[in-house]
């Protein structure tokens, strides 16, 4: 039995699981997010083939997704903004339809994809959402190549790989999950999964003077019960100079699918809007 155990996921590693791909089931039961050959391209960049889906018109918003999804995930977001901005949903380097079989994985190799895919796209700067690792993407991507992003919004970024920025329990379940699927065949599949993962467990490693180097406006957003502690949450928002946060009550690390309308307001809202800070005796109005 220690045996069988061994080469398969824990409990908690399969709930996981099963969680995002019901997300995705539903998802694809409403919309072809993902899986619109109408909307879908591909650039060669890099030795990958970057996919992308553009929506609607106006000013371009590049959505950015989370650790082991894909843009399907935001199909809440891409059916909102669409309607008045020109919205680019992307798979990551080696999620989704952008297939990686190269051995090394970085914020800094993803954030150079999204810049030259702007380059293609020969848009000149975009609005930025990213989530959970799309946040981080976002945030070096701000750093390396600030011309870019016109306004960031980032739900869910941590700075550091260790518990002191992923909850304890969910930074060992990376470790658990990485562990389980090691002992599993060694397919592409697999060796891909643990690439992704350990991502995780490996990367960011972004100090608060680069955060302070961040010129666009920010919109910082978590769960009160996310994986990311709150606390690391302010810190990332005290340290970019033009930042806001909003923290959603009641809610996980899923804030743009579990309070999704709130979310989408948030963020147009925050687009909108030039950037405005209250200080002095304006704090009590």
């Amino acid at each position: 039995m220690k045996q069988l155990a061994s080469t398969i996921l824990s409990a908690t590693c399969i709930r996981v699981f099963l969680f995002l791909m019901m997300i995705n089931l539903h998802i694809q039961a409403q919309v072809p997010y993902g899986d619109n050959k109408a909307a879908g391209h591909y650039f060669d960049n890099r030795g990958i083939k970057l996919y992308y889906e553009s929506y609607g018109k106006g000013e371009p918003l590049l959505l950015l997704h989370i650790n082991g999804g894909s843009m399907k995930l935001f199909s809440g977001q891409i059916a909102y903004f669409s309607k008045n901005y020109h919205v680019i949903a992307v798979d990551s380097r080696a999620h989704g339809r952008t297939v990686d079989t190269q051995d090394s994985l970085s914020f800094e190799m993803m954030a150079d994809d999204f810049n030259a895919l702007l380059d293609h796209l020969h848009l000149k700067n975009c609005y930025v959402v990213g989530w959970s690792d799309g946040g981080i993407n976002g945030l070096v991507l701000a750093m390396r190549h600030p011309d870019k992003v016109k306004k960031l919004v980032v739900s869910g970024p941590n700075l550091t790989p260790d518990t002191t920025a992923i909850v304890p329990h969910v930074y060992h379940l990376l470790e658990n999950m990485v562990d389980s699927l090691k002992e599993l065949p060694p397919t592409a599949e697999t060796r891909n999964s643990i690439k992704v993962l350990q991502l995780d467990l490996r990367e960011p490693h972004l100090r608060s003077g680069q955060l302070r180097t961040i010129k666009c406006p920010t919109l910082v957003i978590g769960g009160d019960h996310d994986g990311i502690p709150v606390e690391h949450l302010v810190q990332i928002y005290r340290n970019i100079p033009k930042s806001y946060l909003w923290i959603s009550p009641n809610t996980s690390h899923f804030v743009a699918t579990n309070r999704k309308d709130q979310f989408n307001a948030r963020i147009a809202e925050f687009l909108k809007q030039p950037y405005r800070r209250i200080e002095g005796m304006d704090i009590l109005q």
